[in-house]
């Protein structure tokens, strides 16, 4: 770890320019977190760069673009979000009614919205679900088990499986 003396000189020099470079792509805020960030990752290396300011500045910028990246997408599908964008295609005979597909999906924990929408929309497999939510696949797979059942009942829909009729 860097030596908290150099840390502090370091900071002291140049982090309210690195504040100042940084709003170049994002508010104040923001700008402070990145070179916080910045600090925090300093802080953790084993020596210093070479050269300590030319470091700084590299990764404030680098983060800096990271989090204006990120936040233009955050700002866009909040956007979207709070429009009233269908999820579901328009209503025609014999399809499902989206606008109570919707109040069906955003009533279920955000749990099983996740696996569903992973599952369906993403066309994830349960292991790649796993890997993406953290959990084992029996969790993904019992979520995935419990969304769908909410769903169909929420939709007023028949719950059994209609493969198991086919034969009969």
């Amino acid at each position: 770890m860097i030596d908290r003396a150099i840390l502090a000189d370091l900071f002291d020099r140049h982090a309210a320019q690195l504040v100042l470079y940084a709003r170049q792509w994002l508010d104040r805020a923001l700008a402070e977190d990145a070179v916080q960030e910045i600090y925090v990752r300093l802080a953790q290396q084993r020596t210093p760069p070479a050269n300590p300011k030319a470091w700084l500045y590299r990764a404030t910028r680098n983060q800096a673009i990271s989090l204006s990246r990120s936040s233009r997408r955050r700002q866009r599908h909040e956007e979207f979000a709070a429009t009233d964008e269908p999820w579901f295609e328009p209503d025609a005979p014999g399809w499902i009614d989206g606008a109570a597909a919707r109040a069906a999906m955003e009533s279920l924990p955000d749990s099983q919205r996740e696996v569903i929408v992973l599952r369906i929309w993403g066309q994830m497999t349960l292991k790649e679900i796993a890997t993406v939510t953290g959990s084992s696949t029996s969790t993904v797979f019992d979520q995935y088990r419990a969304g769908l059942t909410a769903l169909r009942t929420a939709m007023g829909a028949n719950c059994e499986n209609p493969r198991k009729h086919r034969n009969a």
